[in-house]
């Protein structure tokens, strides 16, 4: 065999190895089986059925003092989106966290939209999302949707303990604004600010 024929081959299986690497992890993705409870401790895949404009995932945690400051917002966002057929999904990452402890923030806060448990961090690595208040939103697509923004609400928080009195921009919104209007929405991440996901022991 010829040098040249031996470096042909030798490309040629190392991107076909490649193409094999990356096609099995868009696989993997696409076909993960969503390990998430309700409040009943029924599993439940919110991707399943949906035919909504978009879905919106809102990590949060009962004792995250920013994701409970942004409890108004998010109601607020529900209330204007939801009749504009977008679902809202609230996320209980935290598996030490107990349904009667759940129940009881969701009432004290006023959420009135699906509550979801991911004990198992499904959707946490799913989304890549790693505070409470992070936000990820899923356009039509594929088995699962297509997730087109991971991040802040907006950007009223700059850092721990450092906020501004108003945000100047707001980023969730603007997202489901294009969205509901039929724009195109190219996928992006912003850094949110908040509690710390912890990693499963």
């Amino acid at each position: 065999m010829t040098p040249n024929r031996w470096i042909s081959r030798f490309v040629f299986s190392v991107a076909a190895i490649l193409m094999a690497v990356i096609s099995g992890c868009n696989s993997e993705v696409s076909s993960a089986q969503l390990d998430l409870l309700d409040l009943a401790g029924r599993q439940i895949n919110p991707f399943q059925g949906a035919h909504a404009k978009a879905a919106v995932f809102l990590f949060t945690r009962s004792d995250c003092p920013i994701s409970n400051r942004y409890a108004p917002e998010v109601r607020r966002l529900h209330e204007k989106f939801a009749p504009r057929n977008v679902t809202f999904w609230l996320v209980y990452p935290d598996k030490d966290e107990s349904v009667d402890v759940i129940r009881k923030h969701v009432q004290e806060y006023g959420y009135n939209f699906n509550v979801l448990r991911d004990p198992r961090h499904t959707l946490v690595k799913m989304t890549g999302a790693r505070v409470t208040p992070e936000a990820a939103v899923f356009a039509p697509g594929g088995p699962n949707g297509r997730m087109v923004y991971r991040g802040r609400i907006d950007d009223r928080y700059v850092d721990f303990g450092k906020a501004r009195a108003a945000p100047t921009t707001r980023d969730l919104e603007q997202v489901l604004e294009a969205i509901v209007e039929g724009k195109p929405v190219a996928a992006r991440t912003t850094p949110a600010v908040g509690c710390i996901i912890q990693d499963l022991q």
